[in-house]
């Protein structure tokens, strides 16, 4: 139930402590504060008693009820005689109040009562007597007891916007950096360099910016070493290639024999040409002698398709007629002829190459009635030098063929996908997505 973010769950652990904290002060000041303020409280009922109890006494027969109506105006206080059969309503039983009348009682008399309410009328009505005749002295209850409540919220509100206005400074602070490492990291996961993370805010962040930024430098020398490897070593075995090629021409050899070595050696230089190619490609920008133009992707498609069937391959099609995008061409030519030979190797018939428009994508896919590859494993063979140890081990191949479609894929901000045919078979998916202004 608590909500993910950091932001949000700082808010309401800040807010609930300053909420239980007001409480707790509120709480500890009531219970401390509860004694001086029956005294004080105590202390102005029996004086306003007094007073009114001696002004009666001493002022003249005819001018009490001038004095009485001076009172009530000025001071708000109301003398009452008492009457047989009044109604009383009794004080609240709280404990401030139980204090300030048992102190009331000491020095007035235990004789004194108290009242929340006489007949129709609310106050404070403190009894007094004068001879053996009882009054009743009405008195606002706002003109002694000092109503705190209002005061202790206020200052609880402004202590809880206070809190929450420091959490929401650090906790920004916190989670910029950490947002900005998490993109990163994705970036980094699928197979991109991105630029060096800013190394600012507490040293902990500091700390783990500047680890991050080293190991992703440690990764793109890492990287560059392998490229350069795997491009000298694949330059490197041409050349014998070549001279073995030679070898077999002049040898004299059975032609049964020359055509199987002959084949071998194409077998070697096609997965020599796809480490040269998995070399040369790099993430961000597949080949970088060759910049992304407008290109028609259903006359490009063809043409892949057409120089396998001159070839003798069946390939069916179902290719639709997209909007120009912006693509490069002879990398994207790569990947669907990666795909191709990948299904023609593995599944041999059955073979369809549709292109179709869905959302705000171009789908590109190359489908085959070959064994398929299990669910758990599609992602896993997108990985280089990955193959599959079951349906598909029956064939060579240096592994890099879709790790190479999944990286172009990537270069033009696109997806590449693996997903089961509807009876039977493989769907090799690339989406890439049109520009907003072209939909």
């Amino acid at each position: 139930m608590l909500p993910r973010s950091l932001l949000w769950r700082t808010f309401l652990l800040l807010g609930a402590l300053v909420l239980m904290t007001t409480a707790a002060w509120f709480l500890i000041f009531r219970a401390y504060a509860i004694e001086p303020r029956a005294r004080g409280l105590a202390q102005n009922l029996v004086s306003v008693v007094n007073l009114t109890r001696v002004a009666l006494i001493t002022a003249q027969p005819e001018r009490r009820h001038d004095l009485l109506t001076v009172l009530a105006d000025r001071e708000g206080i109301q003398v009452y005689p008492g009457e047989a059969g009044e109604r009383l309503v009794r004080m609240p039983d709280t404990p401030l109040l139980q204090l300030t009348m048992s102190l009331v009682r000491q020095q007035l008399g235990e004789d004194t009562r108290f009242a929340a309410r006489r007949d129709d009328l609310h106050g404070l009505w403190v009894s007094f007597y004068i001879d053996d005749d009882e009054y009743w002295v009405r008195i606002p209850r706002e003109r002694l007891e000092q109503r705190i409540a209002q005061r202790w919220i206020a200052w609880g509100v402004l202590a809880l916007v206070l809190a929450l206005m420091a959490a929401y400074f650090i906790v920004t602070h916190i989670s910029r950096p950490l947002n900005a490492l998490a993109a990163a990291a994705m970036a980094v996961g699928k197979g991109r360099l991105p630029p060096p993370v800013e190394e600012a805010g507490a040293e902990e962040i500091r700390t783990l910016s500047r680890a991050f930024n080293q190991m992703t430098r440690d990764l793109s020398r890492l990287d560059q070493d392998r490229t350069l490897i795997l491009a000298g070593v694949s330059h490197d075995l041409r050349t014998p290639l070549a001279r073995l090629r030679l070898g077999i021409e002049m040898s004299g050899a059975d032609e049964s024999l020359q055509s199987g070595m002959h084949a071998d050696i194409e077998d070697m230089d096609r997965i020599i040409g796809q480490f040269m190619d998995f070399a040369r490609l790099d993430a961000s920008t597949p080949d970088g002698r060759q910049a992304k133009i407008p290109t028609d992707l259903k006359t490009l498609i063809t043409e892949v398709i057409e120089r396998y069937r001159a070839l003798g391959h069946s390939i069916g099609d179902n290719l639709a007629a997209l909007p120009e995008i912006h693509v490069q061409p002879a990398v994207l030519r790569r990947a669907i002829a990666n795909l191709i030979d990948n299904a023609l190797k593995y599944a041999g018939s059955g073979l369809e190459v549709n292109l179709r428009h869905e959302g705000t994508d171009a789908v590109i896919e190359v489908l085959d009635r070959g064994p398929g590859i299990p669910e758990g494993e599609m992602e896993r063979l997108k990985r280089p030098f990955t193959r599959l140890e079951q349906a598909r081990s029956n064939a060579s191949g240096s592994g890099l063929g879709l790790a190479i479609v999944e990286r172009i894929a990537q270069a033009h901000h696109g997806r590449f996908e693996l997903a089961a045919r509807d009876g039977g078979g493989l769907i090799a998916r690339i989406r890439l997505p049109f520009p907003e202004k072209s939909i």
